[in-house]
């Protein structure tokens, strides 16, 4: 079983756009290098071409991240995904079936009015020089995106406990930092006490 899967909600809109006998929900799902605050603990954002790479695989598209209610699958055809300049560009084509039927019909009411998407990160960075951590996504593995009907941001503890394991890892980086400035300045210093022997003996 897949873990560490995080959901971020974009909050960003899904309209409705009826062609002849298709009916297809479009939107984006995320935007890039826009900054939002992860349940307060910390800000995060996500880089272009982040999902280069994900969105090659087979991703569902479900209703408010149920697994047991799929609209739409990249492998059939009926979820189309695309990166471009702005983010994670979706379209939905909606299936004739409960779920999709009352779907459509919310979409259309404006009731469900957000995007989200369930991931795992890759690739990351954290900038802890600001009052706040900012994260940075580099890279994810993208397992389905969702019509859904509460924008949130949910699973700040797996972020966090990425802040936590990037902290450790800088610390350790420091340490070494540090071990090294003294090795330098140790070197420094017994260089400078040679020259300054070689210059008594010569006076």
């Amino acid at each position: 079983m897949t873990t560490n899967i995080e959901k971020r909600a974009s909050g960003l809109g899904v309209e409705v756009r009826a062609d002849s006998d298709k009916r297809t929900l479009v939107g984006y799902a995320a935007k890039f290098d826009r900054l939002a605050s992860i349940g307060g603990y910390f800000d995060e954002k996500i880089a272009a071409g982040a999902f280069t790479d994900a969105i090659k695989g087979d991703i569902r598209a479900l209703v408010d991240h149920d697994p047991g209610r799929v609209i739409g699958r990249t492998k059939s055809g009926t979820l189309r995904l695309r990166e471009d300049g702005v983010g994670l560009a979706v379209e939905i084509d909606i299936p004739n079936t409960s779920d999709g039927n009352d779907l459509w019909e919310l979409v259309s009411r404006q009731d469900i009015s957000g995007m989200s998407f369930g991931f795992r990160v890759t690739k990351e960075t954290w900038d802890e020089t600001g009052a706040t951590p900012v994260r940075t996504i580099e890279k994810l593995e993208l397992h389905e995106v969702s019509a859904v009907a509460w924008p949130a941001y949910e699973d700040t503890t797996i972020g966090l406990r990425s802040l936590d394991a990037a902290r450790a890892e800088g610390g350790s980086a420091s340490r070494n930092a540090a071990a090294a400035a003294r090795r330098v300045a140790e070197k420094r210093a017994s260089l400078e006490q040679k020259i300054r022997g070689i210059r008594q003996e010569a006076s």
